[in-house]
């Protein structure tokens, strides 16, 4: 009676989920997520790697897609081992400290990107809007400040998140919907009240990537406004020619969120296939993309990988 207790209260494992329906398949359907893993983690490694050691990519904007390129490759390891293991072992149990430990690198790195992502639109609204002060706000010294309060910001808003599901119980069924630790998902599974902790996730998202993606649509109708005061359209064009990288990443950062959250929150009776696939989408396609955007879109950024490829190569 007493071991039937513990795992109706505090569970021992969940069991995480690959691709519905496609089990037989785990090995071949491998081979595409390692190829998007390796493309992930060396697109942004390449990326760190070169803003660091290019003197001439130390300035503000690099410095943000620098901690742009890390939140990337720590969402990309958080998830990796489990997705894989899947694949190859079939090792879908996971016990529930590590199903915290997991959640909360996931979440802590999404909001954190998010927070980046608002900071290179307030990089950018600075760059056209008032570029004589660009120099003297955007200090080295304050850009520290702010990568400390993203990582303050995102942290603190998790761990009360954490501590309320730490009192749920769990009798029902243990399998998740994803190969992976995700807040939502696991809210299913409670027999417990569970509306504090989705009230607390919700006034959560709204806090951080909500609030987030209003400030950077205010941000680029301020810049919008501005670039349609500059006179010829040949610099119009220019101007936002080199904001197309961080409008892509915007996109591809909040469309797939917000898609996740509808399939979760609306989508209850869909076939589970459709949340696996939004959710792998949700957690590949923006560290696969970023880099390549950010390498082919910003000329310094493709100079500089050339330069240290053609040195290696020599």
């Amino acid at each position: 009676m007493a071991s039937f207790n513990q795992s109706i209260f505090y569970p021992a494992v969940f069991f995480l989920t690959g691709i519905p329906g496609f089990e037989t398949y785990h090995a071949w359907l491998s081979i595409p997520f390692c190829c998007l893993y390796t493309i992930a983690i060396s697109g942004n490694g390449m990326i760190l790697v070169v803003i660091l050691t290019e003197l001439s990519l130390h300035e503000p904007m690099y410095y943000f897609l620098s901690m742009l390129s890390f939140m990337d490759l720590g969402l990309c390891l958080s998830t990796l081992v489990t997705v894989l293991c899947i694949f190859w072992f079939n090792a879908r149990e996971i016990s529930f400290d590590a199903f915290i430990g997991q959640m909360f690198f996931i979440h802590g790195f999404t909001f954190m990107e998010s927070s980046v992502l608002l900071a290179m639109a307030f990089d950018c609204f600075i760059a056209i809007c008032n570029p004589l002060r660009y120099a003297t706000i955007l200090t080295s010294s304050r850009i520290i400040k702010v990568g400390f309060a993203i990582v303050i910001r995102g942290t603190m808003a998790l761990v009360p998140l954490l501590l309320l599901l730490k009192r749920l119980s769990f009798c029902h069924s243990h399998v998740l919907h994803h190969s992976y630790c995700f807040h939502p998902d696991v809210m299913k599974l409670s027999c417990t009240d569970t509306k504090i902790n989705s009230a607390f996730g919700l006034a959560i998202v709204i806090f951080t990537a909500g609030t987030d993606s209003v400030l950077i649509l205010l941000s680029y109708v301020l810049i919008i406004h501005s670039e349609l005061s500059i006179a010829s359209p040949e610099e119009q064009k220019k101007v936002f020619g080199t904001r197309v990288s961080h409008i892509s990443a915007v996109a591809i950062f909040f469309i797939p969120m917000v898609s996740l959250s509808l399939v979760h929150r609306f989508g209850k009776h869909a076939p589970p296939l459709v949340h696996t696939l939004i959710g792998n989408v949700y957690l590949l396609i923006p560290p696969v993309m970023n880099p390549i955007i950010y390498s082919v879109k910003t000329k310094q950024i493709r100079k500089a990988m050339l330069k240290i490829f053609s040195s290696k190569f020599i």
